[in-house]
């Protein structure tokens, strides 16, 4: 099936251009990085047993590189002689090796449904929003024994939709749910601000995204319409962009003028905020063969993550939005009474991370397969390592790292699951003691 393209090829490699150098980072932003990831390699690496890294992968099974190693590629990549490249690989394989020790250390199950949204705080690593299928939201900071912040929701009928965190303020944060709304919010539960309203039971909001930098709010309903408003609450356009629902909105890091839009209808769309008109005025339609849950950027901006509601991820590049990088297939079927799965990006590392629903017809299922969190590299496609505690088998439909990238939340049915390598070590001491 052949995309649809509403614009140039030159239009997509001038967004390519723009979007290589915004993603840049100095190597001094990645030093301290690389010093922790150091400290982490001194420590022996004993496998934990409640996580499983896949035994088929010999490049996993050497030993970590030494401290000395990335400090000399660092000082190395200052001379010259060591590519960008060459170096982000390095600090990749470190952390690979580092996933062996993850496991759970901190877990909650505060509401009486299904949990349905997941996001971190911006600023704070340890504390991380949630939200059910009733409407409840829990603020969690999970690095101190205080209670969480707990708010209660309107019950069948409210669930929550989207999270984010407020940049501008970061006691605030956005929902969108089925109740109708997408709003602003404090950690009181005082509404401080409602963007859009259905005032129909019918019409419901499933997706929103946010920029600081422009000061907008975008939000999709389950009739295929998506809304764009300033923070004010000024509504500066709604549109049908889809023949049916939209499950997911998304916001480029780097480009916030450019947004993609994903619908069970099969299609995932991408737009240019500043040249909308209509319906068919966007750059780039991305047929699939299954309705699509989710459409994310990465965190440079440069890539373009989709998950269906079947088997397949896709990963798509900015040099050439309309076809993709690479095609993953991958066990995650929709089942009405499970919260969708959507894959995400590790925000430091080109991996991907999805949970994992074994379905009997998938060609490499085998028997009493187990219902793991994977993580694949994002430019091979390549199955890197499996996570897993015997503890908690059910299926995790969101999975989430922090900003800082070395912890990991994921929501498994009525639970929330924190993953942590440094905590784990310090559990296992303390249970020794």
């Amino acid at each position: 099936m052949v995309p649809k393209k509403s614009a140039g090829t030159q239009k997509s490699l001038d967004v390519a251009r723009l979007l290589k150098s915004k993603s840049l980072r100095s190597v001094q932003e990645l030093e301290p990085e690389a010093k922790k990831l150091c400290a982490q390699s001194l420590v022996s690496s004993r496998k934990c047993e409640s996580c499983c890294l896949l035994p088929e992968l010999p490049g996993l099974q050497t030993p970590p590189r030494s401290s000395s190693s990335i400090i000399r590629d660092l000082y190395q990549q200052k001379l010259g002689k060591v590519t960008w490249s060459s170096l982000q690989q390095g600090l990749q394989k470190s952390f690979l090796h580092s996933l062996a020790s993850y496991r759970v250390f901190q877990k909650a199950a505060p509401f009486d449904r299904r949990t349905t949204s997941l996001a971190w705080h911006p600023t704070h690593p340890s504390t991380v929003a949630v939200g059910s299928k009733g409407g409840d939201i829990m603020i969690w900071n999970f690095g101190i024994k205080d209670k969480p912040i707990f708010i209660k929701g309107m019950g069948a009928g409210g669930s929550i939709t989207g999270l984010k965190f407020n940049h501008l303020n970061p006691n605030q944060f956005f929902a969108s749910s089925m109740e109708g709304t997408t709003r602003l919010q404090d950690f009181t539960g005082n509404t401080l601000q409602v963007y859009t309203r259905s005032n129909c039971c019918k019409v419901w909001f499933c997706s929103l995204d946010v920029s600081a930098k422009s000061q907008v709010v975008v939000t999709g309903d389950n009739m295929g319409h998506v809304i764009l408003l300033n923070t004010d609450g000024k509504e500066l356009w709604n549109l049908r962009m889809h023949k049916k629902k939209v499950a997911h909105v998304a916001l480029n890091p780097c480009c916030d003028w450019l947004l993609a839009t994903a619908s069970i209808d099969q299609t995932v769309k991408i737009w240019d905020l500043r040249q909308i008109k209509g319906k068919t005025s966007f750059l780039y339609s991305l047929p699939h063969r299954h309705p699509v849950n989710a459409a994310c950027f990465s965190l440079d901006g440069a890539r373009l993550l989709t998950t269906d509601q079947n088997n397949e991820i896709r990963v798509y590049s900015a040099s050439q939005w309309d076809s993709p990088l690479s095609l993953i297939s991958h066990p995650h079927r929709h089942f009405q009474h499970l919260t969708p799965i959507k894959a995400s990006w590790h925000p430091r590392h080109n991996l991907i991370v999805v949970g994992r629903y074994p379905d009997p017809n998938f060609k490499s299922c085998v028997p009493y397969e187990l219902r793991t969190i994977d993580v694949f590299d994002g430019d091979s496609g390549k199955m890197m390592c499996q996570l897993y505690d015997p503890g908690y088998s059910g299926i995790t439909s969101l999975n989430e790292f922090n900003p800082m990238g070395d912890t990991l939340a994921t929501a498994m049915g009525y639970h929330i699951l924190i993953w942590n390598q440094e905590e784990a070590r310090s559990h296992e001491y303390h249970k020794r003691q």
